[in-house]
């Protein structure tokens, strides 16, 4: 990290936009400008991969590790580039505007781009842009466009439910398929296109605002996914190709149970034969997407915990080792300066902390979790920060700084708090306090959720982990990123000295 900045975190779903989601269009661009107007320097995001109604619309659980999602695809940008006619892009009635409605959202991106599909399917063949993507980006975009195209066709059963012969992915098997769906393809590839020729737009717009995009990779991915389904030895599969072991987390501050989250865990031995193929392809693939990223789970890359399947809960598992040294050494190959976030929240154990130290990765500070019990040892507390990391007021998988406050916060803890200040905590300015411990911290880089910019309350948090359900749905709107708060904010960075 090149010098002191701070930024905000909001996902492109949660930005303001006509047609039920936040995407990449006019409201992308009116929040890189309020961001360059209140000095900020990073725009923190979710991932991008395509998300679905059926693994509750969550970005961490995709179809693929490599896709973009083209519900976050803008109506608006496909008229000015000529892939469709205003006429085309009826406004709907009935869309939230402060939440995302994924059921309405889907159905309607997907006229849409059916629409400019049809329209655009005979001049798109020779179109040089989309031919250049298509070849850059096939060894994966071939594959996932296959894939949802027979997820489709098979009524949405994961693949280990397909055909035996293309289950095992037999050559024949994937030809005639592929000759049966071609339309289809065609069509997921296109979409893909879209979804690539808008974000690259975006990300040079806010590159010519100085704003840095810093983006998440997620460590798993979904089992239904394209990944899995095309690279089977690199998991841990049994021999009818379904999962031997699902990766979660022991119980912990979020779940007394842990968290079980259903991906299938990898297989080191394979990957580590294979130089690391398919991650060292990933990780290119998220370096030509953003500035700099998280990469989510850290410490599963030293040692992961693994579940048998079908447990119902994580708390039967087991800690297993990972060649993490071996595997940051690769990666550094190639890729000598590695933009990367280490999320490294919960139990961190020496050996994370010592393979983050041998590479030099910045650690994450959470200040939710700064005033407890153990506030004078605590690594969270701003006190013990330091300068290599990243410093938040929460993340999208807390509460909100106000909903803890009023929810979550003990007496004891609340004391703390007032002690740190100088003053009785108050409810109604108790965001600003956190946004000025963060902003003030040595960290070289600050972070705050546009929900706690915005001092919002519970109802506004953007994840409850371990439920499935009322997740992801949050959104801000345009009447909210006012000139008052731009100043505030302004001055708050400014004086910090992150400006």
């Amino acid at each position: 990290m090149e010098k002191r900045g701070s930024g905000i975190l909001l996902h492109i779903t949660s930005l303001p936009s006509p047609y039920g989601i936040g995407d990449l269009g006019p409201g992308a661009y009116s929040f890189a400008d309020f961001l360059a107007e209140s000095k900020q320097s990073f725009w923190q995001i979710l991932p991008l991969n395509p998300t679905s109604i059926l693994y509750g619309n969550s970005p961490y659980s995709s179809f693929s590790a490599f896709a973009g999602n083209s519900l976050l695809i803008s109506p608006e940008l496909m008229i000015e580039d000529g892939f469709l006619k205003k006429n085309d892009v009826e406004i709907p009635a009935g869309f939230p505007v402060n939440r995302v409605d994924y059921k309405l959202a889907t159905r309607y991106k997907d006229e849409i781009l059916n629409r400019a599909y049809e329209t655009n399917k005979k001049k798109i063949k020779e179109n040089s842009e989309f031919m250049q993507f298509c070849i850059e980006n096939s060894f994966w975009l071939d594959d996932y466009s296959l894939f949802m195209s027979l997820k489709r066709y098979f009524k949405k059963f994961d693949w280990s439910r397909w055909p035996e012969d293309l289950r095992d992915r037999k050559e024949d098997a994937l030809k005639k398929w592929r000759d049966k769906l071609n339309e289809e393809i065609s069509k997921e590839t296109f979409s893909q296109y879209i979804f690539s020729k808008q974000w690259k737009a975006l990300k040079n717009y806010c590159s010519g605002k100085n704003i840095r995009i810093i983006g998440d990779v997620p460590m798993y991915v979904n089992y239904d996914s394209s990944d899995v389904w095309t690279n089977p030895e690199i998991f841990s599969l049994n021999e009818n190709k379904t999962p031997a072991f699902i990766a979660g987390v022991p119980p912990d501050y979020f779940s007394s149970t842990g968290q079980l989250w259903g991906h299938p865990v990898y297989n080191w031995d394979v990957l580590k034969k294979n130089s690391y193929s398919w991650w060292i392809k990933r990780i290119e693939h998220n370096i030509n997407l953003y500035y700099i990223f998280r990469l989510d789970h850290f410490r599963g890359f030293v040692g992961y915990w693994e579940v048998p399947a079908g447990e119902k809960t994580a708390v039967n598992g087991r800690w297993v080792k990972a060649p993490a040294e071996d595997f940051f050494t690769e990666l550094f190959k190639k890729f000598p300066s590695l933009p990367l976030i280490a999320e490294d929240l919960g139990v961190i154990t020496p050996d994370v902390k010592d393979i983050m130290n041998k590479f030099g990765f910045p650690g994450m500070k959470v200040l939710l979790f700064a005033f407890e019990d153990d506030f004078p040892t605590n690594p969270y507390a701003p006190h013990n920060h330091v300068k290599n990391c990243v410093v938040y007021t929460g993340t999208h998988d807390n509460n909100t700084v106000k909903g803890w406050l009023k929810k979550e916060l003990s007496s004891e803890s609340k004391k703390r708090l007032s002690e740190y200040l100088g003053r009785e905590v108050s409810y109604k300015t108790v965001h600003w306090d956190l946004i000025r411990i963060a902003m003030e911290s040595v960290a070289d880089i600050a972070i705050v959720p546009m929900q706690d910019i915005l001092g919002l309350g519970e109802r506004a948090r953007m994840n409850l982990p371990a439920t499935s359900k009322g997740n992801w749905q949050w959104r801000v709107t345009k009447r909210q990123l006012s000139p008052a708060l731009i100043k505030k904010l302004r001055d708050m960075t400014t004086i910090a000295g992150r400006a």
